[in-house]
């Protein structure tokens, strides 16, 4: 293939306009598990069978997720993205009319799950995008520097979507109704994730990868270097569904569940802030060790808020949760940049997308549960146990580093071994 790279920047091969539009085309995704649980656990009363309904959203990602995400490898994000959104935005408008008319509990649920099988990952297609356009058309010298302020901006655009979202849908809900969270996602849908889909850098984006001599087969995204950084997204996403459900679970028994969303929103302040310096960081200070460090702050924050009992307390340790969780999110998702098989990096950002929003829904419906039927305190702790896994995983990384360094380490003195041999 000719090269086509060239002296403009990121920008100037995406346009300014992209930005924005990837951005608000990532919200519905980010309001849909936490507007079901709302308008569910609204209309219901019941804290469980919300978060039942927002657990079906997240089986319905994942068993979809890859499967988009290899679609969109093979075919192209315009082909696939556009049907997808507009099926998914549909649903979003009809399920406050489902679950408003008293229609069973079952019916709730396979409307929930059906939405997370359509559910358009904007994040992840936008990764694959400016990833592909890094790789193919900029020039070898921009591409480092170029990569670690996109995947930093990525993944702070992620992190204020998963934040935001949930504070859209608690202002939303407190100041319209429980419903129109999930009304004002279908509209986003239909108009800001069409508009992503047929935006050009789609074009830009995938005629590379479709001109691929070699795509790595689908088993290659099930390397361990790959899957210890979909188990990591799986316990941030279990810290998200943790930390919201918990929250609202706490505010209801203060009778301002609603409300919930609003606080949670706090924790993207410094979460959007961190995760955009992370750019700034030296690069001696190695990923590897930015995700223990970040790990530990979610860990040792999330503590603190298993602890606190009144809503200023929350305030803080909220604030200073979100100083680990965005820098975590950046270096997880930089790591799977870097390490996408060949022709496979949608399949791969879409595989982590899919981790995070089942935990997040998994979370959510387990941490509802004990918080209703056994006890709000023992639901505040959950976060901390999801900060711990984060950390955990952290370590299984360096692990699973250092088997690769040894291995190449190995390979590369047999080969210079038989080298020296085959001269002597």
């Amino acid at each position: 293939m000719a090269s086509r790279t060239d002296d403009r920047t990121l920008v100037q091969h995406t346009g300014w306009g992209y930005f924005p539009i990837a951005f608000v085309a990532r919200l519905p995704f980010a309001m849909m598990v936490v507007g079901v649980l709302t308008l569910v656990t609204s209309a219901t009363a019941s804290v469980a069978l919300g978060g039942l309904a927002s657990a079906a959203v997240g089986i319905g990602v994942v068993v979809a997720g890859p499967v988009i995400g290899d679609a969109v490898d093979r075919h192209g994000q315009r082909t696939v993205l556009v049907p997808v959104g507009l099926l998914n935005g549909v649903l979003l408008a009809l399920f406050p009319l489902v679950v408003l008319s008293g229609m069973p509990a079952g019916m709730v649920l396979v409307v929930a799950a059906l939405i997370g099988v359509t559910a358009p990952q904007a994040a992840a297609m936008s990764r694959s995008r400016v990833i592909a356009i890094i790789r193919d058309r900029l020039r070898p010298e921009r591409r480092p520097r170029t990569f670690s302020r996109a995947m930093s901006y990525e993944s702070a655009a992620d992190e204020t979507a998963f934040v935001i979202g949930p504070f859209l849908v608690g202002v939303f809900a407190s100041l319209l109704a429980p419903w129109a969270p999930i009304a004002i996602a279908a509209a986003l849908s239909f108009v800001f994730v069409t508009a992503f889909a047929l935006h050009p850098t789609g074009v830009l984006a995938t005629s590379s990868e479709s001109e691929t001599e070699q795509r790595a087969p689908f088993s290659a995204v099930l390397h361990p270097r790959v899957l210890v950084l979909v188990g990591a997204t799986f316990a941030v996403g279990l810290f998200f569904g943790a930390t919201l459900t918990s929250l609202t679970a706490f505010m209801e028994t203060r009778g301002e569940g609603s409300e919930a969303g609003l606080l949670y929103g706090l924790m993207g302040i410094g979460s959007a802030i961190l995760a955009l310096a992370v750019a700034a960081l030296p690069p001696r200070f190695a990923l590897r060790w930015r995700w223990i460090v970040f790990a530990a702050v979610m860990t040792v924050s999330a503590s603190a808020y298993a602890m606190t009992h009144a809503v200023d307390g929350l305030v803080v340790t909220l604030l200073v949760m979100g100083l680990g969780v965005g820098p975590a999110l950046v270096t997880i998702f930089s790591l799977a940049g870097e390490r996408s098989p060949a022709g496979r990096s949608a399949t791969t950002m879409t595989l982590l997308a899919s981790a995070l929003t089942l935990a997040q829904a998994l979370a959510s419906a387990v941490t509802g549960a004990v918080g209703e039927n056994v006890s709000v305190t023992l639901a505040l702790a959950f976060p901390a146990v999801a900060g711990l896994l984060v950390v955990l995983f952290g370590v299984l990384n360096l692990a699973v580093e250092r088997r690769e360094h040894r291995r190449a380490y190995s390979v590369g003195y047999a080969s210079n071994t038989v080298s020296a041999g085959s001269g002597s």
